[in-house]
């Protein structure tokens, strides 16, 4: 079994050695002094035979003595049965046996020491990571609640300490996630509330117009045509922004599939010019396309066109009437790049950086817009390795580069 990140149990199991070595050092030291004990009983009765059988012949030859005591020949031990003491199951010297009974018991004290003090070690180890996870189970209990202000991180390297770590993790997400959220709805409120209004806007317009067609059925062609022509742009503004809407909702919802095939970066720009044609035409401003190059990229053709022409909208809504917008493609082996320049109201700098975030309205925007088409179109080229990005002088040009990466 591994050991990495697990610090809980290596900790046990270096603190479980401490007793262990404890005990076998004691029962080194006890089991040096029993062989002290026995020796020094036994060698104290031998000499107190040698000095009998010294007293009682004196002509023994005390060499011989010494043979017997260090001789391997086995005597006849039944000797010792008419005393009473079998020395096969007891020992001849009574001290010995009283010594040796006193060691087991001890011994026995030493061993049962040893295992409880392991098994309260193992007890309190369990105990502290029983604490340890009950109070990772309240914390998720909190977050559940969406308490994210608590902190439990923790610079341990433990299997507990990268849990909560993890965790803290996920609550540090989790709280960005809740803040970004409870901003999105402030946005979103915001947005519907803009939504509504320019709908509400060409609806009243359209309603008024209607009611003065029908109230006079005599009205001359002219002022007809013209209420005609007024409710079909608005209709046309309308519809145009439920489709950013929807679009954008797709977006969201990440339901869209591109279907990708190898095109020409031309014919992205002509599909894109041409659904726009109808607003250009409406305030006479000429949409030049200078084509460079032929480049090809490989990207869903409708929805790359549909970003294109949001840029264009964007530039038709900020040039003046009877003016120009110019498109440039150039291509290398990196990237194919759209390059798009209006000559109209620029773009204030403070605006600069937030024109890419949804419904963001700059302070030159018309009254119809609600910040949806360069965010959408944003999306769109992300989606195709592209990137986007914008410079601007205020009252003289804006430029709209397009990067389509190889």
């Amino acid at each position: 079994m591994k050991l990495e990140n697990k610090e809980h149990l290596k900790k046990f199991l270096l603190i479980s050695l401490i007793p262990i070595f404890t005990f076998l050092i004691i029962g080194n030291i006890f089991f040096g002094y029993q062989y002290h004990i026995y020796t020094k009983n036994y060698n104290n009765k031998i000499n107190s035979i040698i000095n009998l059988i010294e007293n009682t012949y004196p002509n023994i030859d005390p060499n011989e003595l010494i043979e017997i005591l260090n001789t391997k020949e086995t005597f006849n031990t039944d000797n010792f049965l008419k005393y009473g003491i079998d020395i096969n199951k007891e020992s001849l010297i009574s001290e010995n046996e009283h010594a040796f009974k006193t060691f087991i018991i001890f011994y026995n004290i030493i061993i049962i020491a040893s295992f409880l003090s392991i098994i309260l070690l193992y007890l309190k180890h369990e105990k502290k990571l029983d604490l340890e996870i009950k109070k990772i189970v309240r914390c998720i209990e909190k977050i559940n609640k969406k308490n994210y202000s608590i902190d439990i991180s923790d610079n341990g390297e433990d299997i507990l300490s990268i849990l909560k770590n993890e965790i803290y993790k996920t609550t540090i997400m989790l709280k960005e996630a809740a803040e970004n959220s409870k901003q999105d709805k402030v946005k979103l409120k915001e947005a519907l509330s803009d939504i509504s209004h320019q709908l509400k806007t060409p609806l009243t317009s359209i309603n008024i117009m209607l009611d003065n067609i029908l109230d006079n059925p005599n009205m001359d062609n002219k002022t007809k045509t013209e209420f005609i022509q007024n409710i079909k742009r608005e209709i046309i503004n309308i519809n145009f922004l439920i489709q950013e809407i929807l679009k954008l909702s797709k977006f969201d919802a990440n339901v869209i599939e591109f279907a990708n095939k190898q095109v020409y970066v031309s014919d992205i720009i002509n599909l894109a010019i041409s659904n726009v044609e109808m607003l250009a035409e409406i305030k006479n401003v000429n949409i030049e396309f200078e084509k460079n190059s032929n480049g090809k990229i490989i990207c869903d053709l409708k929805w790359q066109a549909e970003a294109i022409a949001n840029v264009l909208k964007n530039c038709l809504e900020h040039s003046p009437n009877n003016s120009t917008i110019t498109i440039k493609i150039d291509y290398n082996k990196i990237y194919n790049k759209i390059t798009i320049i209006d000559h109209g109201d620029g773009i204030d700098k403070k605006d600069l950086p937030h024109i890419f975030k949804r419904y963001y309205k700059a302070k030159n925007s018309s009254k119809e817009s609600v910040g949806i088409g360069l965010s959408l179109a944003k999306s769109i080229i992300n989606k195709n390795n592209g990137t986007i990005n914008v410079e601007s002088k205020k009252g003289e040009y804006t430029i709209f580069v397009i990067k389509y990466y190889i």
